[in-house]
């Protein structure tokens, strides 16, 4: 059986240092995804139809993807299922991480190149067999995804430290003749390498990722 690392593949992009901010070339890479906003009043760690996306829909179809290829006749493959990442915009404005309920994200778990769109669909109604189908299960989708010339820099620590670490990056942007692109043409991006629900706050790691463009 074939093994795929995709985490030590891909390691550039998923552990970075966080002792200072780098510029990377994100490629063309495939996700299962899914799109939402957090409801009035609330916040990623209350908001139902978070909870809803990630655990019962995005993360359920994940380990089944990984486990179709992993039992198939022929030419089986087994992989670790990748953390959760999140792209996170607000309508016309810069993400400001003290506004969490007008938040609009794109959830998203990298899938291996052996996840075709027949896999993917084929995943799904096992998802619906095994869990019953959910309006959320309609909007999952198998998509391409090219950030190309980014910032990034490892947060450790609660989420609501992420502006210092981001004031970081900026200033890092700058001095390399770089401007951050999020707001309107760009997403704030996570990737959750620490589960929220286990881990210590203050040792929570999440991989924080700007789109750049260059100073002319």
């Amino acid at each position: 059986m074939e093994t795929l690392d995709l985490k030590k593949e891909l390691k550039y992009l998923y552990a970075p240092s966080a002792k200072k901010a780098e510029i990377v070339h994100v490629p063309r890479l495939q996700f299962a995804m899914i799109d939402g906003a957090i409801e009035k009043g609330k916040e990623p760690g209350n908001s139902p139809g978070f909870a809803e996306a990630t655990q019962q829909d995005l993360y359920s179809l994940a380990y089944i993807l990984k486990f179709m290829l992993k039992k198939r006749r022929t030419d089986p493959i087994d992989y670790p299922v990748m953390p959760l990442e999140g792209l996170w915009s607000i309508q016309d404005e810069m993400v400001d991480v003290a506004k969490k309920d007008n938040w609009s994200y794109t959830l998203m778990i990298l899938q291996p190149d052996a996840i075709t769109r027949a896999v993917f669909t084929e995943g799904l109604e096992q998802v619906r067999k095994k869990k019953g189908d959910s309006s959320n299960l309609s909007h999952l989708r198998l998509a391409h995804f090219e950030e190309g010339i980014c910032m990034q820099m490892m947060h450790i620590g609660p989420y609501a430290t992420e502006p210092s670490t981001i004031e970081r990056m900026r200033a890092f942007a700058l001095e390399n003749r770089y401007r951050d692109r999020v707001g309107p043409s760009g997403k704030h991006h996570e990737i959750y390498i620490g589960d929220p629900r286990k881990a210590d706050p203050s040792k929570l790691k999440t991989v924080l990722r700007h789109p750049l463009e260059e100073v002319k």
